[in-house]
């Protein structure tokens, strides 16, 4: 488990806790954010073994509003994982296991014919999906075709269904959580980039380590099973969502983000030669908005007033790796979307500037 910080340096809006700088914020809302999401990780922990970076990766994209795509073998726990995050949270849950079968209507929901029980008159009622839920596990979803998979991009970019010529919102908070298998590539669809950049982060799930595994084992082998508990509710996960807006980011953070993203945009003027030998397509704007809200969130659980640098360089690999497209020399020198994010941030400039 991770060591717990420090607390929250004093806040100039409680009298008892006085500070020459005001952040702009509630700071008492923050430490309840921070106190609230270190039980999270406390009762994920009953359930799940290690994966604590996954694990807070996973979170700040819910304090950052944003879905995940988990890349990881089987039998990593990537489906526990998401079921107890949503029971933590006590959201509702929903999975659909992904299939080359599997229709849009199957994910969005589909008109159905019913008759009226006071009138008698059949009539055509709306039957919704899986999707409308709040916390949504797309089980394999490189499983399905692209017509597929396209049906959760309206769902997850305006949280919200159109069917028949209706719009119906979706219950927030809402997340689409969906995983991908590495291996077995054959008959598989790959996501398309506008389906990719949905995705606030690509988390990569790891092996645990030999004394992760023996816990595991102990775990699963024996007598009885550990359970999570509530810890929040929709409403103060929405409530946490606003406070993480009002967090500041200083003027150099700023400067960085925009320094690194548009370094890897081979088309970029100020590009280096080798992101022009190395990467086909850089990353969008988009990715340089949820660099940052990303790195809000963060700041605020580790217990900082405003975004720092170092926020920034340790979401870079889970937001940029599904937002580049490398060129085909890359490829042939065995060079990784991670090899390329990790040269960009050691030649990116780091802006000196005065912390707020």
């Amino acid at each position: 488990m991770a060591p717990t910080p420090p607390p929250l340096p004093p806040s100039a809006s409680n009298p008892q806790r006085a500070s020459q700088q005001d952040p702009g914020y509630d700071l008492d809302a923050a430490e309840e954010l921070v106190r609230s999401f270190t039980a999270l990780r406390e009762q994920i922990g009953k359930v799940v073994v290690g994966q604590a970076e996954v694990i807070e990766q996973l979170l700040i994209a819910i304090l950052a509003r944003g879905h995940c795509l988990l890349e990881g073998v089987p039998g990593l726990a990537k489906t526990l994982m998401i079921r107890s995050l949503a029971e933590t949270m006590d959201l509702q849950f929903r999975r659909i296991q992904f299939t080359p079968d599997l229709m849009p209507g199957d994910i969005t929901g589909t008109e159905i014919i019913q008759e009226n029980a006071q009138t008698g008159r059949r009539e055509m009622v709306f039957q919704p999906g899986p999707v409308f839920t709040q916390v949504l596990l797309a089980d394999e979803i490189n499983r399905t075709p692209p017509k597929t998979q396209a049906a959760l991009l309206e769902a997850m970019q305006e949280h919200e269904v159109t069917a028949a010529g209706h719009t119906y919102r979706l219950q927030e908070p809402f997340f689409v959580l969906a995983t991908q298998n590495p291996i077995e590539q054959e008959g598989t669809y790959p996501l398309p980039e506008a389906q990719r950049d949905r995705f606030i982060f690509h988390v990569v799930v790891g092996y645990p380590d030999r004394a992760e595994e023996g816990e595991i084992i102990d775990r699963t082998t024996g007598k009885g099973s550990a359970k999570c508990g509530h810890v929040v509710d929709g409403e103060q996960i929405l409530r946490y969502q606003r406070i993480v807006r009002d967090v500041p980011l200083p003027e150099n953070v700023k400067q960085f983000v925009l320094g690194l993203v548009r370094m890897l945009r081979p088309r970029d003027e100020g590009s280096p030669d080798w992101v022009k030998q190395s990467i086909e397509y850089g990353p969008g704007p988009r990715a340089s908005q949820q660099l940052v809200i990303g790195g809000k969130a963060r700041a605020l659980l580790h217990r900082r007033h405003h975004v720092a640098i170092e926020d920034i360089e340790a979401l870079a690999l889970p937001t940029l790796r599904h937002r580049l497209v490398p060129t085909f020399t890359a490829e042939a020198e065995g060079l990784s979307n991670d090899d390329l994010i990790r040269r960009a941030l050691a030649q990116a400039p780091r802006p000196r500037g005065k912390l707020l």
